[in-house]
């Protein structure tokens, strides 16, 4: 089952999209957000709520997406209680991705980078087993809920980056429950978007190139998800697709397992706060800056996994907004 939220008069709404052409409204209020915490309440699974708010109503597809009506598939109502966050170095081309380290694997120990280590570690004890703890990933922060662009809205690259270059990944949709405990909702396709420019410079930058724009969605992924997942990621400038790559995911595809990545953040107490809702990147192998691509204001990234439903679709703008600015003392 795959779930959209897109807006109406009334407020957000929500429906099923599995037919390709048509969606099926759900009578709800309060968007994927309040249906989840109903089904925790009630402790009923999110796809048998959903058939049991099931309304006769359906609407055409295309025409939200031609209207810009889309919203990412699960948002919270304060921005301040939604966390964006990733893990990377989690694929087994990642590491060649970032630097062709994947060759260096058998070398000196002593010589390995620290990023070439972190990887090694991954396929080590990434997947330890159902139950058990292994090894940690790399992590980064992106942002609160306001840093979430809608599916078709642009992603906004700010004035002071130097790239803004997409990264095609798994996302992971979480609610905290009223004991503390990861609700896990679904997953999405999603664009973690990055400045690979400044992280190539000084890997001790990543975090600096992580806290931009994303999105995800269209569409929410219900469901046991799939161990083996291939998608397309493509630049289209000017009507042109100018670059485009197929993409692995899923845990057949990946050193660390879900269950890993997840106990990993969630393991923090500050991130188990009732009512809070988790937005987690699980990372990619596939990028077009590793082939030399230097996106341009208006290039369309457009993301893709047969499963999941719609692509994707988001244009590239230039925020020139950002001045310098000096802190005001009391």
């Amino acid at each position: 089952m795959r779930l959209i939220q897109f807006k109406h008069a009334d407020g957000v709404r929500v429906a099923v999209a599995d037919d390709a052409d048509s969606v099926s409204v759900i009578d709800v209020e309060g968007g994927v957000y309040a249906l989840a915490l109903m089904a925790i309440q009630h402790n009923i699974s999110l796809a048998d709520l959903v058939q049991q708010r099931l309304s006769d109503i359906t609407l055409s597809y295309q025409d939200l997406i031609d209207n810009k009506l889309l919203l990412p598939p699960i948002t919270h109502p304060d921005d301040a209680h939604c966390l964006v966050t990733g893990t990377g170095l989690t694929h087994l081309g990642s590491a060649d991705t970032r630097d062709g380290m994947h060759s260096k694997l058998h070398a000196d120990p002593a010589n390995l980078t620290d990023s070439m280590r972190m990887f090694k570690l991954g396929l080590e004890n990434g997947k330890p087993g159902q139950g058990k703890e292994g090894a940690q990933p790399e992590w980064f922060y992106k942002g609160d809920g306001s840093s979430v662009v809608s599916p078709e809205q642009p992603l906004p690259m700010p004035s002071f980056a130097q790239d803004g270059g997409e990264e095609p990944e798994l996302v992971g949709m979480y609610i905290i429950d009223p004991n503390g405990t990861p609700v896990r909702v679904g997953f999405a396709i999603g664009n973690e978007f990055s400045d690979h420019i400044t992280e190539k410079e000084n890997y001790l930058w990543l975090a600096h190139s992580k806290l931009r724009a994303c999105s995800f969605g269209p569409e929410l992924y219900i469901g046991e998800l799939p161990s083996h997942l291939q998608g397309t990621s493509k630049i289209v400038r000017d009507g042109t697709t100018i670059w485009e790559k197929p993409f692995l995911t899923g845990e057949d595809n990946m050193s660390h397992s879900l269950e890993n990545l997840e106990f990993h953040h969630f393991k923090y107490q500050i991130f188990r706060k009732p009512g809070d809702l988790h937005i987690h990147f699980f990372g990619t192998s596939t990028l077009s800056f590793a082939d030399n691509v230097q996106t341009q204001e208006g290039d369309v990234f457009e993301i893709e996994i047969k499963e999941f439903g719609r692509a994707l679709r988001n244009p590239l703008k230039r925020d020139q907004s950002t001045e310098f600015f000096s802190i005001k003392g009391l």
